[in-house]
């Protein structure tokens, strides 16, 4: 009898153990983000035309970004690779591409950890994904945030669209997309 109540008690503490490991786990990545956009440094980044959406992946904005490559004569990069990308703003407050490197550097710019996509040996640049290129929204006004998107991309205004970006120490959080400094969701372009 004493037995089965001390297997009692060891069930129930480790079934308290895992229902705390699993809350701390989401409420760790909340904060980290949450200090992110707290304390970290906002980038604005250029965004660049968009590929057509996939529809299975779910209700989110697909952004491509001005500075996704560098010139290298490193020619030894591997797809898929964690690289580091260094930044700095320009003088109209832009997200600029300082360095790549595929270990971290002792320089006192953000950065962020990306991914290579490939090496082109011709121009000798390697092509990267940066690690904030979806913007989810409320289901019913992704597509057309999605089109709003588009269409400003094709203006001829330079800046007009770009991503908002908190960055500190590697991690970045990407808080808002914005057409001529208006949040996307809020956008005149989403209502024509």
């Amino acid at each position: 009898m004493v037995m089965k109540k001390m297997k009692l008690i060891y069930l129930f503490m480790l079934f308290v153990a895992l229902a705390i490991t699993q809350l701390f786990v989401p409420v760790h990545m909340i904060f980290g983000e949450e200090n992110v956009l707290n304390t970290g440094k906002a980038y604005k980044f250029k965004t660049a035309p968009v590929d057509p959406s996939d529809p299975y992946r779910g209700k989110y904005i697909t952004l491509q970004y001005d500075i996704n490559s560098i010139t290298t004569n490193d020619s030894i990069w591997k797809r898929n690779e964690a690289i580091y990308v260094y930044i700095e703003e320009d003088s109209l407050g832009f997200a600029e591409l300082v360095k790549v490197s595929k270990t971290p550097l002792a320089i006192e710019n953000d950065y962020v950890i990306a991914e290579v996509n490939w090496y082109d040996d011709y121009v000798k640049k390697v092509n990267f994904q940066l690690p904030f290129n979806r913007f989810y929204m409320e289901e019913s006004k992704a597509k057309p945030a999605e089109l709003a998107f588009r269409k400003a991309q094709r203006d001829s205004l330079p800046n007009n669209v770009y991503a908002l970006v908190f960055i500190k120490e590697g991690k970045a959080v990407l808080q808002d997309v914005f057409i001529n400094d208006i949040p996307i969701a809020e956008s005149a372009y989403l209502k024509e």
